[in-house]
C-alpha cells in the first residue's frame, strides 16, 4: 500500500507535534495523546482542496476569574492549533475532536482551548490578548480570524449621574447620565419609580444617543423619582434617584356676577384660582379674588336717618378734635428741645477749633502713586497731632468719588503725559537662541508639570515654556493668553483650558445675582507664573457698570467660592485685573484656577443679554410639527450647546438669532405665536401664551430654557408655514419673528453651522500664537518702557489702541509696553493687522516703527 508523507509540523522549540500518514484506503491521525482512526474511502478531490473554516473563535470577556473556550472547526483539515499574540499554544493545551462530513465524506476537525484570566493579565496593559488558529490540509494551510480576549468590568461610580428638576407643566426636562466606565461598554437604561422607561410605547421620553433622557413635554405623570441604570455581563449599577416634580401654576376662573348693591352702598364679585387649579408645588394665582364696587346714587337702598346717624357724626367730630390737640402737644415738645439742642451747640469748643492742616510727606519726584481711601478701622489718626516739621500740602479743586479718581493719570509736563523717571522700571528681554538643536536639548531635559485628564470633549490643553502660547475652546469665545516670560525660564507646564456645566457649579447665588458668564477652569492650579495670563470668556450683561455690581469669582482649594475682583474697583497690586468690552470681558491673572462672573443689579435698568433661537424638525412625517424657541444667555458656549444638542434630535435652525434685553424688573418672559393661516393649521396651546418665570432666567443657571409650540396641519399635503412669533417681557422689551417657509421643501442656505466658524488650532505654543513677531515684540518693549520727555512711550501707545483707562495698571508692571502688547494679541487674534499697529508706532512718531520692516530671517 503506498505511503503519503503530509507536513511535518515543529515547535519554535523544536519539539515534534505529529507524523501524518495518508493511506489510499484510509488514514490514521495521531495528535498526541488524542488520537482518531478514520476508515472512510478518501475522496479524490481531498488533495486538491485548502481548509476552510465551518467555526471560527469570537471575541470573549472574562467574567470575574471564569476561564473562557475558544473553538475552531475545518474541513478537509489535518491538524489545527492556535497561536495566541504571536506564540503557538502548547498540544497538550488543545482538546481535539474529529469527524466525517457524511455528506462529502471530506474530515472535519475541531479544536477548543481555554484562556484563563491570568495569560490575559500577564500582557495586561501591553497590548490586548489575542488567538487565532491555523488550519492544515494537504494543500496548504489557513489562518482564522482573531478572536480577542478581555477582562469584563463596570465601575461602580457612574461619571455623571442625573440632577433633581422641578419643571412645569408641557415643559421639556432633560436628565443627564453618564454611565459608568466598564468593558463591554455599558448599556444604559432609565427608570421611573423603579419602572422601566420604554420610549417605543411612550413616545414622550427619547433616550439620546449618550444616555441621556428628554421628557417631550412633561406631564403630571411625569411626576416621580428618576434613575439611570448601566449593565453589560459582569455587573448592573443604579445611579442615584433624581426627583422630578412637574409644578402646575394656578390660573383664574372669569369673574363672578356683580352682586345687588348692599347697605353700604358697594357691589362685589369674585374668582377662584381654578383654571387650573395649583398642583405640586405651583405658584398661587397672583391678584385679587374679590372685588368691589360703590354703587351709583340711584342704586343705593334708601334709608331714613335717625338717631343713629346723629350719633354716628358726633363721634367723628370727637376724635377729630382729641387727634389735632395731640399733634399740637408733640409739635411743642419737639420745638423746645431743640432750641435746647442749639444751645448746648453754640457753647461748645467745636466752632473755635477748626480744622487742623495734616502733615503729608511728597512722594519722589515724577513718581505716581494711586492713592487708596482711608477705611473706617483707622478713623482714630484724625486725632492724632499734626507733624509741623514736615511740609504742609493744601487741596484745591472739587471733590471727586474714588471711582472718578481710580484710573485717572494727571497730565502736566509735555505735550500728552508726563514722563516716567529713568531707572523706574525693570526690562526683562529674552532672545531666541541661535542653535534651534541647542535651544530643543535643553528644552527636552527641563522639569514638567503634567496634572490634567484628557477625557473631556469641552478641554484644550498643550505643552508651554517660556515662549508662551495661547489656547481655545473654538466655537465658545473662550481662550487663554500665556504670554512670553509668563512661565519662568526652565520650566514646561501642561496648560489645561476647561469649560464647566452650569448646572454642576453650584454657585452660591443669592438675592438679585445672576450668573453672566460661563464657568472657565485654567489649570493646573498652583502653578508659579511671572507674569500674568488673560482669560477671554463672554458675558451677557449690558456692560454698564452704573446698574450693575459685577464681581469676578474664583473657587478656592476647599471648593468654595471667594470675591477676589470687583469690576470698576480694581487694584493693580492685586493679581487680578479685568478689562470689559462690548460683549467680552477678559482677566489678567496671575494664579491658574476656576473663574465665574457674577453680577447683582443696583437698579431695576439692569439688563442681561438673551439669544433667541429657534428650531423645527428637519422631517416631518406627521400632522404635529413643533417649533422650539430657545431663551438663553448670550455667549458662545451656550449657543454651542444647543447647536449640538439640536443636532442629536434632528433639529434645524429655521431664522436667524435674535437678541432681547431682559431686565431686572421681576416680570417674567411671555411667548405667544399668531397670524397662522386658520384653514391649514392650528395651535395646540390652550391659552393665549407661555410662560417663562422671571428668576428662571435671572439667576442664569438653567442654560437651554425654551418653549415648544405645538401645531397641526389640516393634512400631510399642507408644507407651507407662515406665522408671527412673539418674545417679549411683561411691561419690558420684546422681539416680532415672522416665519415664512416650507416645512418640507426648505431650501433656505441658512444652517446651524454658520454659526458655528471658528475653526481655529486649540493649541498653539511659541511663536506660532502670536501676531507680533517675537525680536520685533522686544524691540517695541525696548523702545517704549523707557519714558520719554514728550510722551512718546508706552503712555501714548496706550492711548492711541483706546486703553488709557488702565494707565495706573499698566505703570505697576515691570515692562508696562508689554502688558499693553499682550491685551491687544487677545482682541485682535482672528483680525490682528500688524500695518495697523505699525501706523500707531509711526504716529507716536518713534524711528523704531521702521522695525516692522525687518527682514523675515531675523525674526
Amino acid at each position: 500500500m503506498p505511503l503519503h508523507l503530509g507536513p511535518f509540523v515543529r515547535w519554535r522549540s523544536g519539539l515534534v507535534l505529529t507524523w501524518i500518514c495518508l493511506f489510499s484506503s484510509g488514514f490514521t491521525f495521531t495528535g498526541g495523546e488524542h488520537a482518531a482512526t478514520v476508515t472512510h474511502p478518501l475522496p479524490a478531490a481531498f488533495s486538491d482542496l485548502l481548509p476552510h473554516f465551518l467555526v471560527e473563535p469570537d471575541d470573549v470577556y472574562i467574567v470575574k476569574n471564569k476561564p473562557v473556550t475558544l473553538t475552531c472547526r475545518s474541513t478537509p483539515a489535518t491538524q489545527i492549533y492556535f497561536k495566541c499574540n504571536g506564540e503557538w499554544v502548547h498540544q497538550d493545551q488543545h482538546l481535539i475532536e474529529r469527524d466525517v462530513d457524511p455528506a462529502t465524506g471530506l474530515p472535519v476537525m475541531q479544536v477548543k482551548i481555554d484562556i484563563s484570566r491570568q495569560q490575559v493579565e500577564k500582557i495586561f496593559g501591553l497590548e490586548d490578548y489575542w488567538c487565532q488558529c491555523v488550519a492544515w490540509s494537504t494543500t496548504g494551510t489557513q489562518k482564522s480570524q482573531k478572536a480577542y480576549v478581555r477582562i469584563a468590568y463596570l465601575r461602580k461610580n457612574f461619571e455623571e449621574e442625573p440632577l433633581g428638576k422641578e419643571v412645569a407643566l408641557d415643559q421639556e426636562v432633560l436628565l443627564r447620565c453618564h454611565p459608568p466606565e466598564g468593558v463591554p461598554p455599558a448599556e444604559v437604561e432609565w427608570q421611573r419609580n423603579e419602572e422601566l422607561i420604554d420610549p417605543k410605547t411612550d413616545p414622550n421620553f427619547f433616550i439620546t444617543v449618550d444616555h441621556n433622557l428628554i421628557i417631550k413635554q412633561a406631564r403630571l405623570a411625569d411626576t416621580g423619582n428618576y434613575t439611570c441604570v448601566a449593565k453589560n455581563i459582569v455587573a448592573r449599577r443604579k445611579s442615584s434617584s433624581a426627583t422630578v416634580i412637574v409644578y402646575v401654576d394656578g390660573g383664574w376662573s372669569e369673574w363672578s356676577k356683580w352682586s345687588p348693591c348692599g347697605a353700604d352702598c358697594t357691589m362685589w364679585r369674585s374668582r377662584e384660582c381654578t383654571q387650573p387649579t395649583p398642583s405640586t408645588g405651583g405658584k398661587e394665582c397672583q391678584g385679587l379674588d374679590l372685588q368691589s364696587l360703590n354703587c351709583t346714587s340711584e342704586q343705593c337702598p334708601q334709608t331714613a336717618s335717625g338717631a343713629e346717624d346723629v350719633a354716628l357724626y358726633v363721634g367723628i367730630v370727637a376724635v377729630a378734635l382729641c387727634l389735632t390737640l395731640l399733634l399740637i402737644v408733640l409739635v411743642l415738645v419737639y420745638r423746645r428741645k431743640k432750641e435746647g439742642l442749639d444751645a448746648d451747640v453754640a457753647d461748645s469748643s467745636i466752632l473755635t477749633t477748626g480744622f487742623q492742616p495734616m502733615g503729608i510727606k511728597p512722594n519722589k519726584p515724577g513718581v505716581w502713586a494711586p492713592r487708596r481711601a482711608a477705611r473706617s478701622k483707622n478713623s482714630h489718626l484724625l486725632t492724632i497731632q499734626p507733624d509741623l516739621t514736615t511740609t504742609t500740602t493744601s487741596y484745591q479743586g472739587t471733590l471727586r468719588s474714588r471711582r472718578e479718581v481710580t484710573g485717572k493719570f494727571s497730565v502736566s509736563n509735555g505735550p500728552l503725559l508726563e514722563p516716567l523717571p529713568n531707572g523706574s522700571h525693570t526690562l526683562h528681554n529674552g532672545k531666541l537662541p541661535s542653535d534651534p538643536n541647542d535651544f530643543m536639548n535643553r528644552l527636552s531635559s527641563q522639569t514638567y508639570f503634567k496634572t490634567l485628564p484628557r477625557d473631556n470633549v469641552n478641554t484644550s490643553y498643550g505643552t508651554f515654556n517660556f515662549l508662551g502660547g495661547r489656547l481655545t475652546l473654538p466655537n465658545t469665545g473662550i481662550s487663554l493668553l500665556i504670554p512670553p516670560e509668563a512661565i519662568p525660564r526652565g520650566k514646561i507646564y501642561e496648560i489645561y483650558l476647561t469649560i464647566q456645566k452650569k448646572e454642576d457649579m453650584r454657585l452660591p447665588l443669592a438675592g438679585c445675582q445672576t450668573l453672566l458668564s460661563p464657568v472657565v477652569s485654567c489649570g493646573p492650579p498652583g502653578v508659579m507664573l511671572t507674569r500674568p495670563v488673560i482669560l477671554s470668556m463672554d458675558h451677557c450683561f449690558d456692560a454698564c457698570l452704573e446698574n450693575w455690581a459685577i464681581r469676578l469669582k474664583k473657587q478656592s482649594y476647599e471648593g468654595t467660592w471667594e470675591d477676589v475682583l470687583q469690576l470698576g474697583e480694581e487694584v493693580v497690586s492685586e493679581p487680578y485685573y479685568c478689562q470689559l468690552e462690548a460683549e467680552t470681558c477678559r482677566v489678567f491673572t496671575e494664579q491658574l484656577g476656576r473663574f465665574a462672573l457674577v453680577g447683582e443689579s443696583l437698579s431695576m435698568a439692569a439688563a442681561k443679554r438673551l439669544k433667541l433661537l429657534l428650531f423645527a424638525p428637519a422631517y416631518c412625517s406627521t400632522l404635529e410639527y413643533n417649533i422650539r424657541i430657545y431663551c438663553m444667555d448670550d455667549t458662545q458656549d451656550l449657543l454651542k450647546e444647543v447647536m449640538q444638542m439640536e443636532r442629536q434630535l434632528g433639529g434645524r435652525l429655521i431664522d436667524e438669532p435674535h437678541v432681547l434685553l431682559f431686565k431686572d424688573s421681576y416680570h417674567n418672559l411671555r411667548l405667544s405665536i399668531h397670524d397662522m393661516p386658520q384653514a391649514h393649521w392650528r395651535s395646540k396651546l390652550l391659552a393665549g401664551y407661555q410662560e417663562i418665570p422671571f428668576y428662571h432666567i435671572w439667576s442664569g443657571s438653567q442654560r437651554t430654557l425654551h418653549c415648544t409650540f405645538t401645531l397641526e396641519r389640516q393634512s400631510l399635503s399642507t408644507c407651507d408655514l407662515t406665522c408671527t412669533l412673539c418674545v417679549w417681557q411683561v411691561e419690558g422689551e420684546g422681539q416680532s419673528i415672522a416665519l415664512d417657509f416650507n416645512i418640507s421643501k426648505d431650501i433656505r442656505p441658512l444652517d446651524s453651522d454658520f454659526l458655528l466658524m471658528d475653526n481655529c488650532t486649540p493649541a498653539l505654543a511659541g511663536p506660532s500664537a502670536f501676531q507680533i513677531p517675537y525680536l520685533i515684540r522686544q524691540k517695541i518693549c525696548s523702545s517704549l518702557d523707557t519714558p520719554c520727555p514728550n510722551g512718546a512711550d508706552w503712555r501714548l501707545l496706550a492711548q492711541r489702541l483706546k486703553l488709557d483707562r488702565h494707565m495706573s495698571f499698566f505703570a505697576s508692571k515691570a515692562s508696562p509696553t508689554s502688558v499693553i502688547l499682550d491685551l491687544w494679541e487677545t482682541q485682535h487674534f482672528h483680525s490682528g493687522n500688524l500695518n495697523q499697529l505699525a501706523a500707531v508706532m509711526a504716529e507716536i512718531g518713534k524711528q523704531e516703527a521702521m522695525i516692522f520692516l525687518v527682514s523675515d530671517g531675523e525674526c
